[in-house]
């Protein structure tokens, strides 16, 4: 994985953090088991961030990528759409 791998890995990141503020902004619809979800994607995310800081880019573009797919389920079951789908 090159430089181009880091970047993009950085640009997902920065998606996802945006994705998880619009789901913030429909809290009343999140379940106590949706929460324990975000959650779980934060923590990925925050994997992400971590093995890209130590140089592991395989390793932060798989947590980045799975930490997208846990809260695209959620955003589905609160009546949003996958982030990025294209309408």
């Amino acid at each position: 994985m090159t430089e181009d791998s880091r970047k993009r890995i950085l640009s997902d990141i920065t998606q996802f953090d945006e994705s998880v503020r619009e789901v913030g902004r429909r809290k009343r619809k999140l379940t106590p088991e949706l929460l324990d979800n975000v959650q779980r994607a934060k923590n990925y995310r925050n994997d992400a961030e971590y093995f890209l800081k130590k140089g592991d880019l395989f390793t932060a573009w798989g947590a980045i990528n799975y930490a997208h797919g846990i809260l695209d389920a959620v955003r589905k079951e609160i009546g949003l759409e996958c982030y990025g789908a294209l309408e």
